[in-house]
């Protein structure tokens, strides 16, 4: 019999158990979120911007995830160039994974998706600000799970408005995923180091092969 779960309650359990998923704790193993560009002063004073409304509007009443994505997430990914070639993005793009013995079905729409010819550059995941942003991990790591480039790393990002996390999927004898720390919106430094990233997995996949 056939077991169909929703991405939104699988596990990380479920996810090592059915398809092999592994950590990877050589920190060398994603070193993209660490080795990162440096902003200008005027992408500086941006996100400053970015900053300034999550504060005043959260201190309102807790973001909804559609406001997260709009006063956050959005002006994030133009700063980083995904709204301009080569990139294009998708919204509530529907996903299917299947255990290799298709006995175990993963079903769920990505948030955001951005992408460059096919490749995945970013599945991002988004929650309310009142929920946990590590709570979004295991939905997030099935969805690079289905990614139609197993051959390249893929990339993801988590956010709930108030922090950041990263994370990197590599198909090798297994899936092995790592994630960086939890970046905050309240730090500018860890700000800056959020678009910084974005900034920098834009220039990687510019960067890749054609296939």
């Amino acid at each position: 019999m056939v077991q169909i779960i929703p991405a939104r309650d699988i596990s990380l359990y479920e996810l090592e158990k059915k398809f092999g998923l592994q950590l990877a704790t050589d920190i060398s193993f994603f070193t993209e979120w660490t080795e990162i560009p440096t902003l200008t002063d005027s992408e500086k004073q941006a996100i400053a911007r970015v900053k300034s409304n999550y504060l005043n509007l959260n201190k309102h009443r807790l973001m909804s995830e559609e406001a997260v994505k709009m006063v956050v997430l959005s002006p994030l990914l133009d700063l980083a160039g995904f709204y301009q070639p080569p990139f294009e993005i998708e919204t509530e793009t529907s996903v299917e994974i299947s255990a290799e013995d298709e006995s175990f079905i993963v079903k769920g729409n990505i948030d955001v998706l951005v992408i460059q010819k096919r490749f995945w550059v970013l599945v991002i995941e988004s929650k309310s600000s009142k929920f946990d942003v590590m709570i979004a991990l295991p939905q997030a790591l099935a969805y690079m799970l289905a990614r139609p480039n197993p051959a390249q790393p893929t990339f993801g990002l988590l956010i709930n408005g108030r922090e950041f996390v990263f994370v990197k999927l590599i198909q090798q004898e297994h899936p092995w995923y790592a994630r960086s720390d939890a970046l905050s919106i309240e730090r500018d430094s860890e700000l800056h180091q959020v678009l910084s990233i974005l900034k920098r997995l834009g220039e990687l996949i510019v960067l890749l092969p054609p296939e």
